[in-house]
């Protein structure tokens, strides 16, 4: 049998090199080529299986009974449920509260679903308890493991006949035979690919935490998250209230949908109607204010756009976004200048979504050059409006999709005008009490809008 070989494995990206090198060839990360052994794999044949090749039209489709984590916007995300036999990646940065939402939802669960078993390698049982305590609820069906090591923690799930199994976390679980440290490369993708046999085996429904690098992204090999079947990533900011949920890899379900939160001293709060808490701290009468509504998956959300248009000081005008793709600013800017002639060459320009919402959908393109307009002239938007639409770059307003349920959500929280595409009015009209304006492009938005 061939000896175990030594190779440098980066700890960014899994590139395996048979010599140390200071920068990693794959991701180009200073440091991360850590020594770690390759066991040899015996090649193997199997002949003999009950998997047999079938016809396509013969293939039985069994209806699938998700469960119901009872928490409506997790559901939402998840696309109604956890899949038996899926496995869940859950990411998102320290203290942001991916450990408290699977408690919670563990603790939902255990109630209405059967035998759940948390398992915590970071902390200890006595901590879990206090934290749930916090939480008011505490459950015999729900069943808590401190452990690291991954033989164990198979072990039990099969034992107690689970229906769903909570790791917290993927990086700190280890196998015993593996020389590598836990939370390495291949500590990390050998032990998701044993969670994902066991998922798939007994169908139980697996869900990991993952940490995340300094970048945003989920630490490990980026195999584990082709490995998966569902990626979520938790977001907001620490010191702030608001929690955002969104799939960014999803085979059950579309990745379009977010779960909106509330973080409370009783723990994360679902939010029902987020366009309300996107739009309560707006100001009224203010100029570099406009609504927008764009569709997150099959939900409207009605959005707050900040502009703020300032003379610049250097030869070169500063542009900055948050919440929307730079790339899409610098054409809405564009397209002002040369279309409409309104002079930003000198200005400063600053672009925000309130919340910390992060869109792509190009309906939100009309609310940025308004807001954008009405910061460079001074002049506030007319109360109670609404403006949806893509901006062409030849300066047309081109439609957006699920126009009416996008006014129907405008016209819930009282807004009762909109300016929309031209091609799309007549028909808007016979769904929304909202006085619908006719925008043949982006002047004329702008000018039944007041502000040229």
């Amino acid at each position: 049998m061939a000896k175990p070989k030594q190779v440098y494995v980066c700890q960014s990206c899994g590139t395996v090199s048979i010599k140390w090198q200071g920068k990693c060839p794959g991701c180009g990360e200073w440091n991360t080529m850590l020594e770690e052994k390759e066991e040899p794999i015996a090649a193997t044949l199997r002949v003999e299986s009950d998997n047999l090749p079938q016809s396509l039209s013969q293939v039985d489709l069994t209806p699938v009974e998700r469960l119901i984590t009872g928490m409506p916007e997790l559901d939402g995300v998840l696309g109604g449920g956890l899949v038996p036999g899926s496995l869940v990646l859950l990411g998102g940065e320290p203290g942001i509260g991916k450990s408290t939402v699977l408690l919670q939802m563990a603790l939902i669960l255990s109630q209405h679903q059967g035998d759940v078993l948390y398992v915590s390698g970071e902390e200890s049982s006595p901590q879990v308890k206090m934290r749930s305590e916090r939480l008011g609820a505490l459950k015999s069906h729900l069943l808590l493991l401190a452990e690291n090591n991954l033989e164990l923690i198979i072990y039990h799930a099969k034992k107690q006949k689970i229906k769903v199994l909570i790791v917290d976390s993927i990086q700190t679980v280890f196998l015993p035979e593996l020389a590598s440290a836990p939370g390495s490369v291949s500590q990390v993708r050998q032990c998701g690919a044993m969670l994902l046999n066991l998922a798939k085996e007994c169908g139980i429904s697996v869900i990991l935490v993952g940490h995340v690098t300094k970048e945003g992204t989920l630490a490990g090999p980026r195999v584990l998250e082709h490995m998966v079947d569902t990626v979520l990533y938790f977001e907001g900011e620490r010191s702030g209230a608001l929690r955002l949920l969104r799939a960014v890899k999803n085979r059950f379900g579309s990745t379009n949908e977010i779960g909106v939160f509330e973080m409370t001293g009783e723990g994360l709060l679902p939010l029902n109607d987020p366009s309300a808490v996107f739009l309560a701290e707006r100001g009224e009468n203010v100029a570099g204010s406009a609504v927008g509504c764009v569709m997150q998956g099959s939900r409207p959300v009605l959005l707050e756009v900040q502009a703020l248009a300032s003379p610049s000081n250097f030869g070169n005008p500063r542009r900055l976004a948050s919440g929307i793709d730079y790339n899409r600013l610098l054409i809405i800017v564009a397209v002002l200048e040369k279309k409409v002639g309104i002079r930003l060459q000198e200005q400063d320009i600053y672009v925000n979504l309130t919340g910390g919402l992060k869109v792509d959908d190009p309906a939100i393109d009309l609310a940025v050059a308004a807001a954008i307009v009405s910061s460079y002239k001074e002049k506030a938007l007319p109360a109670g409006l609404v403006v949806v639409g893509e901006v062409g770059l030849t300066g047309e307003i081109r439609q957006a999709g699920q126009l009416e349920r996008r006014l129907k959500e405008a016209a819930k929280l009282g807004f009762n005008k909109a300016v929309i595409p031209k091609e799309r009015a007549n028909k808007a009209l016979d769904f929304c009490d909202t006085n619908v304006e006719k925008a043949d492009g982006v002047s004329d938005a702008l000018y039944k809008m007041g502000l040229i």
